[in-house]
């Protein structure tokens, strides 16, 4: 095998052919039944069978009537609107009418009950959420106090030491003078 031919690998043609025979198979495979059966209906396709089999027969003639239509079957099928129910019934129409207005009534009822409850649901979380903040602030003040109790007590130990650490000095250097002699 030369590198950099242009020609195809004997694998590539392989696949090719292959892909090729799965695709003219599916095709048959789908179009197939009803390519058979077109044949079939238009005499092209015949069966040896001597003439006694189904091809020696020739074409039927029936007198058979159209179909009737959906419609004069059964002409109110094709209307299945349901605002045409008791149109013409005014009694059924005040029921209707009584009856879409409750639901109407009961909707909005429904719906006041929820933006009520929602509502309340809302103050308490906003309640709730005020006292936290409160606490919170509580708790911030307290820590802010310590740290500045504790930052006045380090500054105050910071001065002591300060102070304290002169004191040795100028004890040790007296200590020093009078012939002591440090670890």
């Amino acid at each position: 095998m030369v590198s950099g031919s242009s020609s195809p690998s004997r694998r590539e043609v392989v696949v090719r052919c292959c892909l090729v025979v799965f695709a003219v198979a599916s095709a048959l495979f789908v179009s197939g039944p009803a390519l058979y059966w077109k044949f079939k209906k238009n005499g092209i396709l015949r069966l040896s069978g001597g003439g006694n089999g189904p091809s020696s027969c020739g074409p039927c003639v029936c007198d058979c009537p159209p179909p009737l239509p959906l419609l004069n079957i059964s002409p109110g099928l094709l209307n299945l609107s349901v605002t045409d129910c008791g149109r013409d019934d005014p009694d059924l129409n005040v029921e209707m009418e009584k009856q879409f207005v409750d639901l109407l009534t009961e909707e909005m009822q429904l719906q006041e009950a929820v933006s009520k409850e929602y509502a309340n649901h809302m103050n308490l979380t906003f309640i709730e959420v005020r006292r936290l903040a409160s606490q919170y602030q509580k708790e911030a003040e307290k820590c802010n106090t310590a740290t500045e109790t504790c930052e006045g007590a380090r500054e105050r130990a910071e001065a002591a030491l300060t102070k304290e650490k002169k004191v040795t000095a100028a004890w040790e250097k007296r200590a020093r003078q009078l012939g002591w002699v440090g670890e």
